[in-house]
């Protein structure tokens, strides 16, 4: 006998990796006050340089709150996909199968196209186990909102 299907949570959720988001932030924000700093306690430094140093210090920052940007949002309508560069919007329906194999660095999406759709948003880099709670519950929502072809209730309101 397999165990029930996990109860999907309460709508609208925000899927993030926190640990990973707060020590690229954290990075970040301390690489940048140590580089301007030492910029501006080095004696030798014309301005030119001073400068570069804190522009350099900000373009690395801005590479880490970049990278720290990944998320899912779901609600009553579907999914928003946040990754690093891209935003995409799907419906629920569009979603058909919820996937994190051992190994993986991310959630994929397999898609109703025919296509996959990488989720940087719950990955299991540093939370393995959040991770995997995260893919679940994703999971069970596509399952509950999603019409899914091989469910036997893919023809039934889920509703």
């Amino acid at each position: 006998m397999s165990a029930p299907a996990p109860q999907p949570p309460v709508l609208p959720i925000t899927f993030r990796p926190t640990r990973t988001r707060a020590v690229l932030l954290i990075s970040g924000a301390a690489m940048f006050v140590a580089i301007t700093a030492m910029a501006l306690l080095l004696e030798g430094l014309s301005g030119g340089a001073r400068g570069s140093f804190i522009l350099m210090a900000a373009l690395f920052a801005a590479v880490l709150v970049l990278l720290s940007r990944p998320k899912i949002v779901a609600d009553d309508a579907g999914v928003t996909v946040v990754n690093l560069t891209a935003r995409r919007r799907l419906a629920w329906a569009e979603i058909l199968r919820v996937n994190l194999r051992p190994g993986d660095p991310w959630v994929f999406l397999d898609l109703s196209d025919g296509t996959s759709l990488p989720a940087l948003g719950i990955q299991p880099g540093i939370g393995k186990a959040g991770a995997i709670r995260d893919a679940r519950a994703l999971r069970a929502l596509a399952e509950t909102h999603g019409t899914r072809p091989d469910s036997p209730d893919a023809a039934h309101d889920n509703g």
